[in-house]
């Protein structure tokens, strides 16, 4: 059995799945002596939940058995890039586009085909408790905010360490309860593609750092994506739902994590505007709310030979009744992508289509 010696000490959940309805043009899968009984799935946090759902679906079709660990973007890249074979994951999910240097790393370790799947689009928020208080950043408040050094003004880049103690420190108008944030660390998409977007589009707001962004893209990303080290912002790890526990119970923090999590749980958490703009999944799916991003899940071709199932999990979940409009996975919080680009992702699937960079 694949992975049995992992099942003891496994952080994630333990699924039996099988194939999707007609739609999914899926088929039962048929245990082989040389397939393996089980899928493995490692990856974002944020996409767990997605990947979960659909475990859960998939069981209810076929029995095919599928473990899903929340280990994170960067771990599930590093897990899936080992090797290939049935002793490997088969699927890392990602809420970042994987990395260069991650096919790259796949390609040396003999992951020949990968097949990226774009499943849809997610917001970043930055929330609080319910019962606290209303917030409406700018990109640049939020850069401000979390950056580790920040310059002197607008007109001088010379750095020095954040002084803004209070939201109120950076302007007037923001609440004047103190910077506290719990976030995702390091090896999170998340954190990839909050530095990315939202640290780097509020430092570009800063007028000598656009500057410097024309003469050295390499120092401008330094300044904008590393993070304060003071204790006004905490790498509250890879599991989101402890960061809603933690706001609910210290409602002067604020946190950050996918949109979904504060859809699944808006009876405790509320999102602060970006720009005036509220973290909805219609402005998302609009472009309107500022921190967006795609999320995905990538798959080894050449696993499919070797595990049962793994085709037919990834057709349940690009199908119209998963990941469509109106699909079970909008239901807990992921905002579809349009359907052509659905449908050339689901090609992609069906045909073992590898991708490169």
């Amino acid at each position: 059995m694949k992975l049995k010696s992992l099942l003891a000490s496994v952080i994630g959940v333990l699924f039996a799945f099988g194939c999707g309805s007609e739609d999914a043009q899926v088929s039962a899968p048929i245990a082989t002596a040389e397939a393996a009984d089980e899928i493995r799935i490692v990856g974002s946090s944020t996409v767990y939940p997605f990947s979960t759902k659909v475990a859960q679906e998939y069981k209810n079709k076929t029995g095919q058995s599928v473990v899903v660990e929340s280990t994170g973007s960067g771990g599930g890249h590093k897990l899936f890039c080992e090797g290939a074979g049935a002793d490997t994951a088969d699927v890392t999910n990602s809420s970042r586009r994987q990395k260069k240097s991650e096919f790259d790393k796949c390609g040396a370790n003999g992951v020949q085909e990968i097949v990226e799947v774009k499943i849809g689009f997610d917001g970043i928020v930055v929330a609080n408790a319910l019962d606290s208080v209303e917030i409406d950043l700018t990109l640049k408040q939020i850069y401000q905010a979390f950056a580790k050094r920040v310059p002197i003004s607008d007109s001088n880049c010379t750095l020095h360490d954040n002084p803004y103690e209070k939201w109120s420190d950076i302007d007037a108008t923001l609440p004047g309860t103190a910077i506290e944030a719990f976030g995702p660390p390091p090896t999170s998409g998340t954190r990839d593609a909050f530095v990315e977007i939202a640290m780097e589009g509020g430092a570009k707001q800063v007028a000598c750092l656009a500057a410097l962004r024309k003469e050295d893209k390499k120092a401008f990303a330094t300044i904008a994506h590393t993070l304060r080290e003071d204790g006004k912002w905490i790498d509250a790890g890879e599991n989101d739902n402890a960061i809603v526990q933690t706001l609910t119970n210290t409602p002067s923090a604020v946190g950050v994590f996918g949109y979904s999590f504060l859809d699944q749980n808006a009876d405790m958490i509320k999102g602060a505007l970006v720009g005036g703009v509220e973290p909805t999944f219609e402005n998302i799916a609009d472009g309107y709310y500022p921190i967006s991003r795609s999320l995905y899940f990538y798959l080894k071709a050449d696993n499919v030979a070797v595990t049962n199932g793994l085709k037919g999990y990834a057709l349940e979940f690009t199908s119209d009744e998963a990941s469509g409009p109106g699909g079970y996975l909008e239901e807990i919080g992921l905002v579809p992508l349009p359907d052509d680009e659905r449908a050339r992702y689901r090609a992609a699937i069906e045909n073992m289509t590898g991708y490169s960079q």
